[in-house]
């Protein structure tokens, strides 16, 4: 919530700044907001470790090897 005074201060102020001030004033302010999260969360992906059994992680590593011609087993 953007208290109503200090909004129409920061517009003021904003107004009387040259155009290059102004884009720099725009730029400062899309830094301080929190932009999403993109991917997941490791939490997210701890939850769901494990959970394939051994002859579904084979067929899943055969079909990356022939997609892709290459498994590294220490990525596992």
């Amino acid at each position: 919530m953007v208290l109503t005074a200090i909004k129409e201060r920061v517009l003021s102020d904003l107004n009387r700044l040259s155009p290059a001030q102004q884009i720099r004033a725009a730029e400062l302010v899309h830094g301080l907001v929190p932009r999403p999260t993109t991917g997941a969360l490791v939490e997210d992906l701890q939850s769901i470790a494990g959970i394939l059994d051994e002859e579904s992680a084979i067929e899943m590593m055969q079909a990356i090897e022939k997609g892709c011609e290459r498994v590294d087993p220490d990525a596992w």
